[in-house]
This record gives structure tokens, sequence and C-alpha cells, in this order.
């Protein structure tokens, strides 16, 4: 089949190499524009547009793939037309005209078993839900969001200690063989597309840093997940004494150390913080302005007073 590939980051690439490599003719790449990127804010292509200018493919750039500019350009590009066009982390709602071009539309690969964790971060939330288990899906793309038909799944269960960069990395490499499986059968037409259920449907919107920002009052457990969640983005985070510092990934401890929320130990080397249960492991931290190190060699240095605590999350009261 002619395909329209549609994709951004790094995540995509699997997939993308995989298609270019099969019996399908990717005729072209449709991904968002060049962006600032790291502290000195140089614009940069996209992981998905040097991949496909790597392999010589035509790319087109767009964040709003409805709009007539666009439309021209994918009609340009596809003079025999688009059989199909799988999406990978584009990052842009399509909706019509764009979603009228391919004969078999658009078939997105969603790191989810659907309906559960629609939107934009689905492993992340569901690493913070504690969940045992997730996976991803191949669906045809609609107005709705992520609410389309679904043509296969495939499952991977979420290790306990699985940050959103570990979990999302397995699923980009299980991802390409159900997209070609559900590309073949669509050739074949023997694709039967199943609506999703209508209970169990959650929601998975992106992240924001304010949902980073870590609680100390909150549950040991809760904590945990939170931060493997928003590893590496857009990254856990607290302050103390109004600077901030950035968390790696905790481990909860057995053992009671009697620490108030939020307040800092050195017990037998390790760093513990107190929670609004049992305290947490921290094993690397960011203080302001400085890179990664190791959470011992931070506190040895910092020689903080006994009592040194980080700072608690002021909550909103409606009273």
């Amino acid at each position: 089949m002619r395909l329209l590939f549609a994709g951004t980051p790094a995540v995509a690439l699997p997939t993308l190499a995989a298609l270019l490599d099969s019996s399908h003719d990717v005729v072209g790449v449709l991904t968002r524009p060049p962006a600032p990127v790291g502290r000195k804010r140089v614009i940069t292509r996209s992981a998905v547009h040097a991949l496909a200018d790597e392999r010589g493919v035509p790319v087109i750039t767009s964040s709003r793939p409805h709009e007539a500019e666009t439309i021209a350009a994918l009609s340009a590009l596809t003079e025999f037309g688009i059989d199909c066009a799988p999406v990978v982390a584009y990052g842009a709602l399509l909706r019509d005209p764009a979603l009228s071009l391919p004969r078999h539309g658009w078939l997105n690969l969603h790191f989810s078993l659907l309906p559960a964790w629609r939107g934009a971060a689905p492993v992340q939330h569901a690493i913070m839900a504690g969940d045992d288990m997730t996976g991803a899906s191949t669906f045809r793309i609609e107005a709705g969001l992520d609410t389309g038909p679904v043509y296969g799944t495939l499952t991977e269960p979420i290790r306990r200690r699985d940050t959103a960069a570990d979990l999302l990395g397995r699923l980009a490499d299980a991802g390409p063989a159900l997209m070609l499986a559900t590309l073949d059968a669509i050739e074949a037409g023997t694709a039967r597309p199943v609506p999703q259920a209508s209970d169990g449907i959650s929601l998975a919107p992106r992240l924001t840093s304010a949902d980073a920002h870590v609680d100390w009052s909150l549950p040991a457990l809760a904590i945990d997940r939170r931060i493997r969640g928003c590893t590496p983005a857009p990254g856990a985070w607290t302050t103390r004494d109004g600077d901030r510092y950035k968390l790696g990934p905790v481990l909860p401890v057995v053992e009671d150390a009697g620490l108030a929320p939020g307040q800092l130990a050195d017990v037998d080397g390790a760093v513990l913080v107190g929670t609004g249960s049992e305290a947490v492991r921290l094993d690397a931290i960011a203080p302001p302005g400085r890179g990664w190190m190791a959470a011992s060699d931070w506190l040895r240095g910092a020689r903080l007073p006994a009592d040194a605590s980080f700072d608690r999350v002021e909550v909103a009261s409606d009273v």
C-alpha cells in the first residue's frame, strides 16, 4: 500500500523504520515543524524528520494538518492517492479534510489498551495509577479523542521499577509488529475493526510541570508512582527554601524512620525523605543550577540541619 507516515518524536522511529523496510511504500512523512531544543534553544528537526531525510523520504512539516496549505502539500505529494496513513505520536489533532485523504483512513498506534488512557500521556498515567498491565492498540482515527474502532492490541506488563521512559521504550519496540500486521490485514481485506467499549474509559491528558511537583504528604507508594510516571518528562521536582530541586525515582522503605512529610535524614548512608506513610529513599537529585548527582553526596555536601525538610506543597482551600 501507498502510505503517508505521521509522527514526530523518537518513540515513532521504530515504526517508521519498520515501514520503510516493509513491502509497503512510504511516499511521504508528515511531522511537526522544527522547534527549539535545549538550554540554547537550537532550532532542531524532529527525530522523524531526521530519519526521513536520511532515507530520502519527502517531508511535510505542519502542526495544523487540516489547514489548506498542508492539505495542498499532501495532495501534491500523493498524486496517485494515499491508501493509509499510519500515525505514531504525531502531536497534532487530525480532522477533516485531512481525515478524508487516505482511502483506508489514518491508523494510529496508541500506547494503551483502549478505551483505557485516551490522550497524550497514556504510559505516564498508567504508571501513576498503579496499573499492572498496559499495551498498545491500533485504531482508526476519527473526530473524537482516541475513540475510533480498534484493529488489534498487544499487552505489556508494567514492571515494579518502570519509569515512563522504560515502559515507553518497550512499547515503541513492540509496536511496529502490531502496526505491520494491521496494515497487512487492511490490504488483504481481512481487517475487522471493533468499536471501543463504552465502559472502562479513562483519560490521559498531557502532563505539565505542576503535575510533577511532589507532594510529600501523599503516601510513599503514590509518590513513587508519580515520580516514575514523570521520568524523564516533565521531570519530578520539589523545593527547599524556595529553591527548585529535580528528583530521580525513589524507593519506599519498610522500616519506620519516624520522619515528617518532606523531612530529610541520612540513615546508614541512604537519603530518606518522609511522606504521608513510610519514608522513601532518594538516590539521585539535581540541585538548582547543577547536574545530577547521588543524593548522598548532595546531602553530605549541603550540611543541612538535622531537621531539614523539603517544602510542603501548598494546597488551595475552598473554605
